[in-house]
């Protein structure tokens, strides 16, 4: 009698490739010799201070520039050759800076989200959910230019969840917004984390990126410093070495996660 077939596992492609990526402005290094994979269904926190690179980060996968070194493949294939269109439906984008000089509405925004995709009855059920995700249905009517900057993010939050897209890049999107509204964005992260998107987040807060994250990559000066689980990652020492801050890191009394204080 033959030995029973067994299959072997189905390893995922990356989603994000990056290997020895370094970015150089004249004489600046921003970034320098980084090499990560990410994957579908992980939430991943980019941390670290002021100017250790991370939205620089973002900006190379999301193809908004290319690196002067090394090697960066979104889905296998460097941002600067897809088409415009097909890069869209592949990837979302929230800036950290946002701006409306035009009175359109919040829907009419949130909308902007769809025009990747070819027009469907799926549309208006998509953009509805994305305004109700981001606490937004009181507000659909409203002139965007009027919003004050905390409901502005969340309209162009909810513009990247209306996108579809299997990779979410989030650059602080936390930053501009009150308490409650920063565990919703997070909370809707992991979400399209669980259902096969990779979301790769920039965060000031590590409590935030330890609770919501499976994986945090510090960066310090330029380089990633550190890569892993959050509890390995998020230690006092390492905190005081790359922030030059003295911390606490606690086991949150509810969920056991890192919870980290000020000294």
């Amino acid at each position: 009698m033959s030995a029973p077939v067994v299959q072997a596992p189905v390893v995922q492609a990356p989603v994000v490739q990056a290997q020895g990526v370094g970015f150089r402005v004249g004489e600046h290094t921003l970034l320098d010799d980084v090499s990560l994979e990410l994957h579908g269904g992980s939430v991943v926190a980019l941390v670290g201070p002021n100017g250790a690179g991370k939205s620089t980060m973002l900006g190379l996968v999301s193809g908004d520039r290319a690196p002067t070194s090394g090697r960066l493949l979104v889905a296998g294939r460097a941002p600067q050759d897809w088409r415009a269109a097909d890069l869209a439906r592949e990837r979302s984008v929230m800036v950290q800076q946002h701006d409306v000089r035009f009175s359109f509405s919040v829907r009419e925004i949130v909308a902007m989200g769809r025009i990747p995709h070819r027009a469907s009855d799926r549309d208006e059920p998509v953009v509805d959910s994305a305004l109700a995700d981001a606490d937004l249905e009181p507000l659909a009517g409203r002139d965007a230019t009027t919003l004050s900057g905390g409901e502005l993010a969340r309209t162009v939050f909810a513009r990247v969840l209306a996108q579809e897209t299997p990779l979410v890049l989030l650059d602080e999107p936390t930053a501009a917004l009150d308490l409650r509204h920063q565990e919703a964005v997070m909370r809707t992260s992991r979400r399209l984390a669980d259902a096969g998107a990779c979301v790769v987040v920039v965060l000031h807060d590590l409590t935030l990126a330890a609770r919501y994250a499976d994986r945090v990559a510090v960066f310090h000066g330029g380089r990633l410093v550190a890569d892993g689980d959050p509890r390995a990652v998020i230690t006092e020492e390492r905190v005081a070495e790359v922030y030059g801050q003295k911390v606490c890191v606690l086991d949150h009394p509810v969920s056991g996660l890192p919870l980290v204080v000020p000294v």
